[in-house]
């Protein structure tokens, strides 16, 4: 195999606020495998508060350049395992090469990911689309700016309840609300109590990481379900999670890959955990490898192509929530800038 990478700085439509912090742009590395003429391509957003920047993952890459290259590709999730150990620290870099390694053995089996996998494109949930903190006048002008039937919606400031009243006024549509690990407990449970009465269908990551004890505490007293985000983000997490959470957020990027993802999602199940699977802001590339996941899961939060301002392959629609990728075999991609 040889390897390509590039990195781009996409700017979003908005200026994107959580509870962590405001962006205009999201940094990304793209990478592409050739195996025997035949390319595959991952991505891999870089995410400022998990310290894991473009330059760190390209820095991996020519550190472990002739590892990663020398591998006879036969299953990408015996690859996985080999770049597990290879990369011991960086998940994000083995996320993008895991999905480059699924895109090649797709197009070598001239399967899209999701029939190789058995699954059903007709039965995934439909897409939410985020709305990020502001002020509440401009959170009003982003929701009426798009119509779409799930709205997921970034708290964590002191007027989170007002923000949410406000927007139940432009919309009958589900809502979603993700505090990034913004409240206490007891700020939490006070907000999830009014969220209920306005029509919100979940709440991720209401607490710190590693509050378990508030969790345990807001779980037994939540009239709505919890879903695990920052709490949950290798493997080894979705056990941790059972009995604090409802649920869990399934970032690809954050657990290093397609391949330990489709084992969190077979571990959801068996511990009768709710799945959504997410997105850090990646362009049609990395939300591609999202969409193929889509009919295994919950809840689908792949948005980052409809906050971006500009894009860098195609092969997705978006269509008033429902999402289809193109049908050709791998992740059904084409990239629109060379790298």
């Amino acid at each position: 195999m040889k390897i390509k990478y590039a990195a781009f700085n996409l700017p979003f439509k908005y200026p994107f606020t959580i509870s962590k912090g405001t962006k205009t742009h999201q940094p990304s590395l793209v990478v592409e495998l050739d195996f025997n003429g035949i390319k595959g391509y991952g991505e891999a957003p870089a995410i400022a508060y998990y310290d894991i920047p473009v330059e760190k993952m390209i820095a991996d890459i020519e550190a472990k350049k002739l590892f990663i290259e020398k591998y006879a590709l036969t299953d990408p999730e015996r690859y996985w395992h080999y770049l597990h150990h290879l990369l011991p620290h960086n998940n994000f870099l083995v996320c993008a090469l895991d999905m480059a390694a699924w895109d090649i053995v797709g197009k070598l089996r001239r399967k899209p990911l999701y029939e190789l996998w058995g699954g059903d494109l007709t039965k995934a949930p439909l897409c939410d689309y985020t709305i990020g903190i502001d002020s509440t006048e401009k959170m009003i002008e982003k929701m009426k700016a798009l119509d779409w039937p799930i709205y997921k919606i970034k708290v964590g400031t002191g007027n989170d309840i007002e923000n949410i009243t406000a927007l139940r006024q432009h919309t009958n549509a589900p809502i979603r609300v993700d505090a990034n690990a913004a409240w206490t407990k007891e700020v939490a449970l006070e907000n999830i109590i009014a969220f209920e009465k306005l029509g919100v269908e979940l709440v991720e990551q209401p607490l710190a990481k590693d509050d378990w004890e508030g969790m345990q505490w807001l779980h037994e007293r939540s009239p709505l379900p919890l879903i695990a985000d920052e709490a949950c983000v290798v493997e080894a997490d979705v056990e941790k999670c059972a009995g604090y959470f409802d649920g869990i957020n399934i970032k690809l990027t954050k657990c290093s890959g397609i391949t330990p993802a489709r084992r969190m999602i077979k571990r959801a199940r068996e511990l009768n955990l709710k799945i959504m699977i997410g997105c850090m802001n990646e362009s049609t590339i990395g939300s591609a490898a999202i969409a193929h996941l889509a009919p295994f899961v919950d809840y689908i939060d792949m948005d980052g192509p409809l906050l971006l301002a500009e894009d860098i392959a195609t092969g997705l629609q978006y269509d008033y929530g429902k999402v289809t990728v193109c049908g050709a075999p791998g992740l059904g991609i084409t990239l629109t800038t060379a790298l």
